[in-house]
């Protein structure tokens, strides 16, 4: 066996000058790695290979044997057979962490519908269509739909449900006026005009959210994430600074639609705020004749003596 290792180790050698020069020629057929490199066919036959083969000899000598021819071959041919076994092992790890990061994303396209259809199905909420706007839509309406088809459009559903969140606030709380006040008071003309400058306010916010979100429709971040990654260091610099300008530009629009959805929340905290408010309200005439606690002390008199009317009448 200690022979077998010292010819193996003679093999070995010998053939890595020759995959050096093959390397150094033409570097895909000397290296298994993509995309393959000079820097790396030097690392490979002038570091590597030269060390595990000396490493091998070092070993065998502890026996005292010599060199077997079945050493000195299979060393010869070691190269050539563990290049293209080394070829399938890494593309099966390739392709499993494809299927990992494929896996993931699916994931994570999966939560965000989740999230879409939680977000989309909260207290009240209606979904507007904006191919059919409601029936009796007014002006604020119709915008709203607009709005929200301007998001649909630079591919941002996740945005969208904003218009869908104000719509069904602005319905709520025209709903909790019109149960309080009757549509000829003032005051009730006096919060409907409040209300409509308030989901006006956020329509124009949601116009804003798709002009951003169209500038960067076409930007493809994860296309230019795999590409910085995977060729970053055969990028020229003014490619590269390209890319990372793509996603500058990425990120600078993030961060401005965030700023544009945090402003619409707090529209939609002041109209919750409103029909809460106005809720509370007692413009109506009470119903009973007497309070809840008169009514309740009357009721606990009347079940105490509930049993003298069984008893006289028997």
């Amino acid at each position: 066996m200690l022979g077998f290792l010292q010819g193996f180790s003679y093999g070995l050698f010998m053939t890595c000058l020759p995959w050096l020069l093959v390397g150094l020629a033409k570097p895909r057929l000397a290296v298994p790695v993509e995309p393959p490199s000079r820097l790396q066919v030097i690392l490979r036959y002038a570091l590597l290979v030269p060390f595990i083969s000396m490493l091998l000899w070092l070993t065998s000598l502890w026996g005292g044997f010599g060199p077997t021819l079945m050493g000195w071959l299979a060393g010869l041919v070691a190269i050539p057979v563990a290049l293209p076994l080394e070829r399938r092992l890494r593309g099966w790890f390739a392709r499993r962490r494809e299927k990992r990061r494929q896996a993931s994303l699916a994931a994570e396209a999966a939560r965000r519908r989740e999230q879409q259809q939680r977000d989309a199905h909260e207290a009240d909420l209606t979904v507007l269509d904006p191919a059919q706007p409601p029936a009796d839509a007014d002006d604020l309406v119709l915008a709203l739909c607009r709005a929200k088809q301007g998001l649909v459009d630079a591919r941002r559903p996740d945005l969208a449900v904003q218009a869908d969140r104000v719509y069904s606030r602005y319905r709520h709380v025209l709903g909790v006026l019109g149960s309080r006040f009757d549509s000829g008071e003032l005051a009730f003309a006096r919060a409907r005009g409040l209300v409509a400058e308030v989901c006006r306010g956020a329509v124009d916010t949601l116009d804003a959210m798709a002009s951003q979100a169209r500038g960067v429709a076409n930007v493809d971040g994860d296309f230019v994430r795999r590409r910085l990654s995977r060729e970053g260091r055969q990028l020229g610099t003014a490619e590269r600074a390209a890319l990372m300008r793509r996603l500058e530009l990425l990120e600078e629009t993030e961060k401005g639609l965030r700023e544009l959805a945090a402003r619409n929340e707090s529209a939609l905290t002041v109209l919750d705020d409103t029909a809460v408010s106005m809720a509370r309200i007692e413009t109506g005439r009470p119903q009973a004749s007497v309070t809840t606690e008169q009514a309740l002390e009357e009721l606990r008199r009347f079940v105490s003596r509930a049993d003298r009317y069984g008893r006289g009448k028997s």
